[in-house]
Parts: C-alpha cells; sequence; structure tokens
C-alpha cells in the first residue's frame, strides 16, 4: 500500500498552472533537437501494415518499415490515418524502431486512490504539451513530451518551491481504455476514466399494447 501511494504521488499532480509546449515537428536545428533521433509528424494515407508514412510538419514525406517495431511490441496506441506520431528510427530513417501515436495518449487517466479506495486520482494530457492533475494535491504538473521514446513528465512538488522535477518513462502499453509506463523502479498502470453521464429529469412512460395497434 505504501509502495502505491509513493506511485500515485510521483505521477500525479493537483492540476494548477500548466505551460502549454509545441510538439517538436522534428525540423529544429537547435542542439537538443539533434540529440533527439526522434521524428514528429502525421500519419500518411500511404500507411500500411509494415510501412508507415509520416508527413512531417514542413511537407515532406518519409516511409519507414516497422516490421521491427511490431515484432518487439513497440508500437504504441495503433496506427490512425491524420494522428499525431512520434517514431525513433534507425541511422540510415529507413526502419521505426518505437513507433508512438500521440493523440492515443491524450485524455483523463485514473487509478483508485490508494489511501482510501474512495476517489480516482491520476493526471490529463492535453494537445501542446499541457498536462493537468486529477483529484492531487502534491504535485503540480507543467509539461509533457516524447523524448527519445520515452514520456517525460516535468512537475513542481508542495513545498519544494520552484524546484522542477522531471520524470522520464518507459511506454509499456497504450489502448484505447488503458496506459501503462515504467521508470527505473515502478510500473504505473491507469485507465481511462469514465466520466459520469448527468441524470436525466425526463421520464419515459412504459409501452402498452395500443401503443402497437396501427
Amino acid at each position: 500500500m505504501m509502495l502505491i501511494a509513493a506511485v500515485v504521488m510521483t505521477m500525479s499532480g493537483c492540476g494548477g498552472k500548466t505551460q502549454p509546449v509545441p510538439f517538436d515537428n522534428g525540423d529544429s536545428t537547435d542542439m537538443s533537437a539533434l540529440q533527439d533521433p526522434t521524428i514528429y509528424g502525421v500519419c500518411g494515407e500511404g500507411t500500411a501494415m509494415n510501412t508507415l508514412q509520416i508527413v512531417m510538419d514542413l511537407g515532406d514525406t518519409i516511409q519507414l518499415d516497422i516490421t521491427y517495431a511490431r515484432d518487439n511490441n513497440q508500437v504504441f496506441g495503433g496506427l490512425q490515418v491524420g494522428d499525431r506520431m512520434a517514431v525513433v528510427p534507425n541511422a540510415e530513417k529507413t526502419e521505426a524502431l518505437i513507433v508512438i501515436n500521440q493523440a492515443a495518449l491524450l485524455g483523463n487517466w485514473v487509478m483508485p486512490n490508494p489511501l482510501d479506495g474512495s476517489d480516482e486520482v491520476g493526471f490529463r494530457i492535453k494537445e501542446g504539451g499541457i498536462v493537468e492533475g486529477i483529484e492531487q494535491s502534491s504535485l503540480t504538473y507543467k509539461t509533457w513530451r516524447l523524448v527519445r521514446g520515452k514520456l517525460e513528465i516535468v512537475a513542481v512538488r508542495e513545498g519544494a518551491g520552484d524546484e522542477e522535477e522531471i520524470g522520464l518513462y518507459d511506454i509499456v502499453k497504450v489502448t484505447p481504455d488503458s496506459l501503462i509506463v515504467k521508470d527505473s523502479e515502478d510500473i504505473y498502470e491507469y485507465g481511462r476514466q469514465q466520466l459520469k453521464k448527468p441524470d436525466s429529469d425526463i421520464k419515459l412512460e412504459e409501452a402498452s399494447e395500443e401503443d402497437f395497434k396501427i
């Protein structure tokens, strides 16, 4: 129980101040971009079972063989034309080693509160590098991004001033309903939050025999 609590405190925040950070389009020439080989772009119509077509932000289009990534379970979130992708290629940029559907990461990800199980806690991943906490007060999330096939989350812990904590997580699984990531010590399993529908005031009458007469 204490371990689970530590996991949630590490990955969850209060949803306070956030800072939008645009996705890296892979065309920047600064040093940080040069050190990260990841290709960023949109999944193109030429994508097939073992081939991924990426349309980059400046209009260039490339084809990557994704056989290696598929065989090693390194395709996360599926391939959907029009979705934004992050791909770690080989040195020749002919083959994909890791494929991540960024659109599949968006949304509310939660787990039961380990303290009493009464609430769901977690975080909300939004476009533009924005991340917010769900029912948490120990961390204030700042930004998220994908770096070399890993999920990076920056946060500030309560009582630590403005000192930022940078968490870097390997992605284990991404489906429509689950997100599993891990660091060097722990595995974090989240489910997509099911938002409650408001109760309707409209009451329907039960059907009678008269309703079926012509």
